[in-house]
């Protein structure tokens, strides 16, 4: 038998899961099945890779030998399938655009669309940062236009190239008859009572949200995280008080207001491969990002005015009647929001 990667592949699984059953799980295998491929692949190699125990597996030298070498053949061979992608794509026209929900994916198509109709512009969305990060580090995707909190950094940083393309602080939505709606801008301590709507996502948004709860003195009672849509109705309902993006579009039933001191930012992104096909035209589409990004802010709930309510500073927070839910907190909703 002929060695191949997928037995290097087996090895690692084993060696890193430190028994044939947690790796028989991980492989999606029988465990009878992955001691007799693993028997076949001793017999390969010429001797006993792993020596079986009460706590599990433990590799021998040869398959130290072995593993030394699979750590090394299996990421070289993985990166070079990406950089063939790459090569292979070299030629293809068009941008291929992946971007978290939001206005800024929508502004930069019509932009690219409207200055160079004959390209063609594909688009990719995801909740994950670094699904859409990895698609553009494999050449699935030219560029990534996603989100980080603060001074966080961004998904694959020693594989790609990044930019700014803006950076807005984090607004809260609230339902339009909320008490607070009619404040120019909100302690976030004055939330403290709400419950909160949110989407899914992988970044660090929800840890920088506790911590920012945390700072003003309470922590969240309750938190849906749910889709981008459902986030808003709960909102409008008054369910729930949301974060969103200086760029939120306006929103029947809904206003967006500044939270005092701003203790949360975030920051737009434009990433793309340093070596492929798209670094050329990274400092176009830079410019049409961060123009996109001018005409949603233009366009945004938080352009409008808070209306002239007596004595708003006095009205007090309304307690939240919903039930407490599991989640995580992260970007606008903060999403498409």
């Amino acid at each position: 038998m002929d060695l191949e990667l997928r037995h290097l592949k087996t090895i690692r699984a084993i060696a890193d899961a430190g028994s044939l059953t947690r790796a028989a799980t991980v492989l999606g295998l029988a465990q009878p099945a992955l001691s007799a491929q693993l028997k076949r692949i001793e017999r390969a190699l010429g001797g006993t890779l792993f020596e079986r125990g009460r706590d599990g597996v433990r590799a021998t030298a040869l398959g130290d030998l072995v593993l030394d070498r699979a750590r090394v053949v299996l990421p070289a061979v993985c990166e070079l399938q990406e950089e063939a992608v790459r090569f292979a794509r070299q030629g293809t026209g068009g941008y291929r655009l992946g971007g978290t929900h939001g206005p800024l994916l929508g502004g930069l198509v019509d932009r690219l669309a409207r200055t160079e109709p004959g390209a063609q512009v594909t688009t990719y969305t995801s909740w994950s940062e670094r699904e859409i990060a990895r698609g553009v580090a494999a050449g699935r995707l030219d560029f990534a236009l996603v989100g980080v909190c603060g001074e966080s950094g961004p998904p694959e940083a020693g594989r790609l190239a990044w930019t700014e393309v803006a950076r807005d602080p984090v607004h809260v939505m609230l339902a339009a008859d909320h008490p607070l709606a009619g404040r120019a801008e909100i302690e976030l301590a004055e939330l403290a009572a709400e419950a909160w709507s949110d989407v899914p996502g992988d970044g660090c948004f929800g840890d920088c949200f506790a911590a920012a709860c945390v700072r003003a003195g309470f922590t969240p009672a309750c938190v849906y995280e749910t889709d981008t849509a459902s986030c808003v109705h709960l909102v409008q309902v008054g369910r729930a008080v949301g974060l969103c993006r200086a760029t939120f579009p306006a929103t029947p039933g809904l206003v967006i207001r500044p939270l005092a001191g701003t203790p949360l930012v975030w920051r737009h992104l434009l990433g793309w491969h340093p070596e492929g096909r798209a670094a050329s035209r990274a400092a176009a589409v830079l410019a049409h990002a961060r123009a996109a990004h001018t005409d949603a802010l233009t366009r945004s709930a938080a352009h409008t005015p808070a209306p002239a309510v007596p004595h708003a500073a006095a009205v007090p927070v309304r307690a939240s009647g919903a039930v407490r839910a599991s989640g995580t907190v992260r970007d606008q909703a903060v999403s498409g929001t």
